[in-house]
């Protein structure tokens, strides 16, 4: 007799930290992160502390083949930097996020100093990806979605992986829920980026 195993969710997280660790500075908070490069940090723009478990293998396996797939379309395109999960940003509102996925136009790049782009880049991307795994709450992913776009992001996909369904934010609109799409454009903000979701899902 077979017995099914279902590995008990394990959400993020979420330290509320006292006054005097909430003002630790951009360059304590990075060092921070450096001290603990085992974890996956990031820090909303009240100051809490959000420890992430590792994903899945097969949000690690979707999240690869997507990264592939952009990092061949930026290359090509030559207007914007590509950035993968391990990338922390210091969003306007002072939140320290880590999108799976991120792109910022070269121009808004090269204006930033060495030591910001050594650090948490001091910006939004314009273009943002975040993957559901297993451990997300999807309304926490929503949110953060929503705080991207807040903080000057032009576009963002929220991929469901688990339900199948994508969640497209624009900067001039509501977001689109998309149920099992064969395709996304990232036009007109990646002109020419298309990504096979059918292939992606298999």
């Amino acid at each position: 007799m077979e017995v099914a195993l279902t590995l008990p969710r394990i959400p993020p997280l979420v330290l509320h930290l006292g006054p005097a660790l909430q003002k630790l500075s951009d360059r304590e908070f990075f060092e921070f992160c450096q001290l603990n490069r085992d974890l996956r940090l990031e820090r909303t723009s009240e100051g809490d502390l959000i420890i992430m478990p590792p994903t899945g293998g097969e949000t690690g396996k979707l999240n690869f083949a997507l990264t592939a797939l952009f990092g061949a379309w930026v290359e090509k395109d030559g207007a914007g930097i590509g950035f993968d999960s391990s990338t922390g940003f210091t969003l306007p509102n002072g939140a320290k996020r880590s999108p799976d996925l991120a792109w910022v136009k070269r121009s808004r790049w090269e204006a930033l100093t060495q030591k910001e782009r050594k650090e948490f880049p001091p910006l939004c991307p314009e273009f943002v990806v975040e993957i559901r795994s297993e451990s997300d709450a999807l309304d926490t992913l929503q949110a953060k979605m929503e705080e991207y776009i807040a903080n000057g992001a032009l576009l963002g996909w929220l991929i469901d992986s688990l339900e199948k369904r994508v969640y497209v934010y624009h900067s001039s609109g509501p977001a689109r829920c998309l149920d099992d799409p064969k395709t996304l454009s990232g036009d007109p903000v990646l002109p020419g980026f298309t990504v096979d979701m059918q292939r992606l899902w298999s």
